[in-house]
């Protein structure tokens, strides 16, 4: 009987992995640079990726993309997550990648104790970025929906992906988590949450950050033990950890039943952070490539 669960999940996994590359073809890339009047022309770039028949479609005004925002972990670039963002792609989204940090911004100064360990500076940084990004491709690609964003995101970017949906909700469709450790999951059940855990010797989520079963049960949380590192969760992991993530994340983006209302009096909005512990950097990635040709409009720079 094992053998046979074993064989079933492995053909599941080879038949993911078989459409989404049958389908890579088919997706269109595109970096864009934008420039923040508001902060002193912040350079915030993005990588799009979409299906090449969906954007036709929405270009004509047949239909309307839905758009996932996807954010890097710490030190990783907006590039690294194309296993992510070609799923969603795949799957007739609109897939919004966007490069939180630049060089020239102060290091970040982690102070165990502090709420999010003294990461909050950063994930505002993160919510701006997104709301900036989010105006300026409502200028290149109009006819997607960026009233209901599904949120995506790896560690510290995992984290900017819950804030986000906890200052937003009305905002927000769906969230997907891979290992964000310090900001507690929203569990007031307006929308549903998949997050993927790794077994990382060195990467700890935060006490409180998780809820109890019996509050993921009532809030549409999905959490997934995953087995695999902190740092498979994106381009450079094992394709092992790729396909299984893919293949998950396909399945609860395929439902989309609305989550069950809490009955409660007063919902909680998010779980006691309770104490934090130190942040562990992760390892160094390459850098951002350069920019490429320039975009119709003045505020843009476009790469291909």
């Amino acid at each position: 009987m094992k053998r046979g669960i074993a064989v079933l999940a492995s053909v599941s996994a080879l038949l993911v992995v078989g459409y989404f590359t049958a389908t890579k073809w088919a997706i269109r890339h595109e970096m864009l640079t934008f420039y923040d009047p508001a902060r002193d022309n912040r350079q915030v770039a993005v990588e799009i990726a979409v299906r090449r028949d969906k954007e036709m479609q929405a270009d004509a005004g047949m239909i309307t993309l839905p758009v996932a925002i996807l954010n890097h972990g710490n030190t990783v670039k907006f590039t690294e997550y194309s296993f992510l963002a070609n799923m969603f792609a795949a799957r007739g989204y609109l897939a919004i990648s966007i490069q939180h940090d630049l060089p020239t911004d102060p290091p970040m100064v982690t102070k165990p104790g502090e709420l999010y360990v003294g990461r909050l500076p950063q994930i505002q940084r993160g919510i701006d970025n997104i709301h900036f990004a989010v105006s300026e491709m409502k200028k290149v690609a109009p006819n997607a929906d960026y009233d209901y964003l599904t949120m995506v995101g790896h560690s510290m970017g995992g984290d900017i992906a819950m804030y986000f949906a906890k200052q937003y909700p009305e905002q927000t469709k769906k969230v997907v988590t891979l290992d964000n450790l310090r900001v507690p999951f929203v569990t007031n059940g307006r929308f549903k949450i998949l997050s993927f855990r790794s077994k990382d010797p060195v990467f700890k989520t935060d006490p409180g950050v998780i809820p109890p079963e019996e509050v993921r049960e009532k809030s549409g949380i999905e959490v997934v033990q995953t087995g695999f590192q902190h740092n498979d969760m994106r381009d450079t992991g094992p394709d092992e950890a790729k396909a299984s993530i893919q293949g998950m994340l396909n399945k609860f983006l395929e439902d989309d039943s609305p989550p069950r209302p809490i009955e409660t009096k007063a919902p909680p909005e998010m779980t006691d952070p309770g104490p934090v512990t130190p942040y562990v950097p992760g390892a160094p990635t390459p850098k951002m490539g350069k920019r490429l040709g320039s975009a119709p409009s003045a505020t843009v720079t476009a790469q291909q």
